[in-house]
């Protein structure tokens, strides 16, 4: 079919069902996911005007303080790991500095904990009330846009599941990789509909999280996307934890928001095939894309 939306990657205006589900985490809203005819990006539809209501829920955990259900629990001792993961993993890079922009930051968490490990730290977060957040715990410079960030490049920037949240991938990205350095790395973490997880949850995956994500990448698209900005993409990474996060969540929805042993056995059970499948495939949960400028 065709419609009004232009595809981010190829231009095409051509699209097909992919999905029908609905915004399960607050308004349970139906949305539909559609695919490009042509390189078969994602992406929701219709995409709403007013996304800001369909983050205001303290169920939005990105931007929780406390835990209070049993995922949440999971989600954060799962979180205080990878944060000490996450930094290595930057440090690897090698950068000729450290000098960090964490995109989408939330509430600061990561950059309070690069902060602590001596990085020069600095966030872009439009949400004002998990800015405010992020101020208090940083004590860093916490901007709304990439405009209003004065230094001219970081040698690490981090896009931490934010990417498909975005409206316009391509401006985004391209004031992204205007900030980078030339010897710099570009960390970019999203989910993958190619993970058996998603195929196994299909419209109950928690991953697709509509209406806040927007766009749905496989590794095909993802790369296509970056290389159309001259970005080439130097690692994969997976994010195993994740399959165990998205499928508790899963299997929440497919049972009605409750949660019991009965739904956190099997969650376990089908991220632990998912991860053992993906050793095979590539087809992780959740992947780490490690970029650089293709000239680098």
């Amino acid at each position: 079919m065709t419609n009004s939306f232009t595809c981010p990657i190829c231009a095409s205006s051509h699209y097909k069902l992919y999905l029908k589900l609905i915004d399960h985490n607050i308004t349970k809203e139906e949305f539909e996911i559609i695919q490009c005819e042509s390189c078969l990006l994602l992406q929701t539809h219709p995409i709403p005007k007013n996304l800001d209501r369909y983050y205001e829920s303290n169920q939005y955990i990105s931007h929780a303080d406390k835990p209070t259900t049993l995922i949440d629990k999971v989600y954060f001792k799962a979180r205080d790991y990878t944060m000490t993961w996450k930094e290595k993993l930057i440090t690897r890079s090698k950068p000729l500095n450290k000098t960090i922009l964490d995109y989408g930051c939330g509430t600061g968490i990561f950059l309070k904990h690069c902060a602590d490990k001596h990085w020069n730290i600095t966030g872009v977060e439009p949400s004002e009330q998990a800015r405010a957040i992020a101020i208090t715990n940083t004590k860093a410079s916490i901007q709304p846009n990439i405009i209003s960030i004065p230094q001219p490049h970081f040698e690490v920037i981090t896009l931490w599941h934010v990417l498909e949240h975005l409206r316009d991938l391509n401006q985004t990205l391209t004031s992204l990789t205007q900030k980078l350095s030339k010897t710099g790395t570009m960390f970019i973490a999203v989910p993958n509909y190619k993970s058996q997880d998603a195929e196994f949850y299909a419209n109950f995956w928690a991953a697709y999280d509509v209406p806040r994500h927007l766009w749905h990448f496989s590794k095909t698209t993802m790369q296509q996307l970056l290389k159309q900005h001259r970005l080439k993409t130097t690692e994969i990474i997976p994010m195993k934890l994740d399959a165990y996060y998205v499928s508790m969540l899963s299997e929440k929805y497919k049972h009605n928001d409750h949660q019991t042993l009965r739904t956190l056995l099997p969650a376990i059970a089908i991220a632990t095939r998912s991860n053992i499948m993906a050793k095979r495939t590539g087809e992780y949960s959740s992947l780490i894309y490690v970029i650089r400028h293709e000239t680098a």
